[in-house]
């Protein structure tokens, strides 16, 4: 009876180690597959405060709520199955379509330079509901709507980038670490936009406060915000661009194009290899070139998509002009 009560406690603590294990290596591919979904993570907090501009400050939270749980069912129930099918059945697929993901980071991070530089036509993107009250229901309904729209967009990227760092898990490690990334980020970003939502809030709560001090913390905070959604933009887009020419860098060398990644390896080997801060200089080295790739590729894109617009819009014009709408043509003489 005592050998068998011992047989089984060891079992027992063969399976705790071997479950400690398993969370050991989720934990650790959840980390990994986060850390590199950072640049659409820093971008959709930047974006999502813009959602509530005008909004009743009582219903900003609620708001975000909403679009907080429609960001859940985006990763959870929607994309998170069918990349689990594609990664088990058509995991060839996998690299073409991070490869989209990334060159749709490198655009938009190339986009916004180039507005900011001046070079194409700034445009943003309107609240939902600018045009009706911002309290009402279906003012409301239409903002988490576009937001949701939008969230999916970057839920795609954040998933498929995610499961790129975990393919060689199996299919059960797979989809916990996936779904501990998908509440983990939105949590954290839902939360930061909820906290930067309502800083000037709570600033002005402190400012009215009769203590100099709150009150000095009050206009910091007030003041604070703008450029705090400035700041967040910056490293937004020089974090897509950077995860995006990362995403294209390794995509050829997988794909059999060893150019690229052949040479920023063989520039990164040499700063790897400085003795104490080797490994900082390696990762700069590899971060810079995947920023210029990023930078080239996305401004490519850029290129082609205006020129691609320009051209249609003067073909439509030419049409217009040549065939005015109601212009009757006139019977060919005999």
């Amino acid at each position: 009876m005592a050998g068998g009560l011992i047989a089984l406690l060891d079992d027992v603590a063969a399976l705790v180690k071997l479950s400690a294990a398993s969370l050991d290596d989720v934990a650790a591919g959840a980390s990994r597959a986060g850390a590199k979904a950072a640049g659409v993570v820093i971008d959709d907090a930047a974006v999502t405060p813009k959602f509530v501009e005008g909004v009743s400050p009582k219903r900003e939270l609620p708001i975000i709520e909403r679009i907080a749980l429609g960001s859940l069912v985006n990763k959870i129930v929607i994309i998170l199955p069918i990349i689990l099918l594609l990664s088990q059945f058509l995991p060839w697929l996998l690299t073409p379509l991070l490869m989209v993901g990334g060159t749709y980071l490198c655009f938009e991070g190339a986009e916004k330079v180039f507005e900011k530089l001046g070079w194409i036509a700034h445009h943003e993107k309107e609240a939902a509901g600018a045009d009706t009250p911002a309290d009402g229901a279906a003012a409301e309904k239409k903002i988490v709507r576009s937001a949701i729209t939008t969230d999916f967009v970057l839920s795609c990227e954040i998933m498929v980038i995610a499961l790129n760092e975990v393919a060689v898990e199996s299919l059960t490690s797979r989809a916990v670490i996936l779904i501990i990334v998908a509440l983990a980020i939105t949590l954290g970003v839902y939360g930061v936009v909820a906290l930067i939502v309502k800083m000037d809030d709570i600033g002005l709560h402190l400012a009215k406060k009769d203590s100099p001090g709150p009150q000095r913390f009050g206009r910091f905070l007030v003041s604070a915000m703008p450029k705090l959604l400035t700041l967040l933009s910056v490293v937004g887009t020089f974090a897509m661009l950077w995860v995006g020419g990362h995403i294209i860098l390794v995509g050829t060398d997988e794909l059999g194009f060893h150019a690229l990644y052949g040479f920023v390896h063989h520039l990164e080997v040499p700063a790897a290899a400085v003795p104490a801060i080797g490994g900082i200089l390696g990762w700069v080295v590899n971060t810079v070139f995947s920023l210029i790739l990023g930078a080239i590729w996305g401004g490519i894109v850029v290129a082609v998509i205006v020129g691609a617009k320009a051209l249609f819009t003067a073909n439509k014009k030419n049409n217009g002009e040549d065939h005015p709408e109601g212009e009757e043509h006139a019977a060919p003489r005999a």
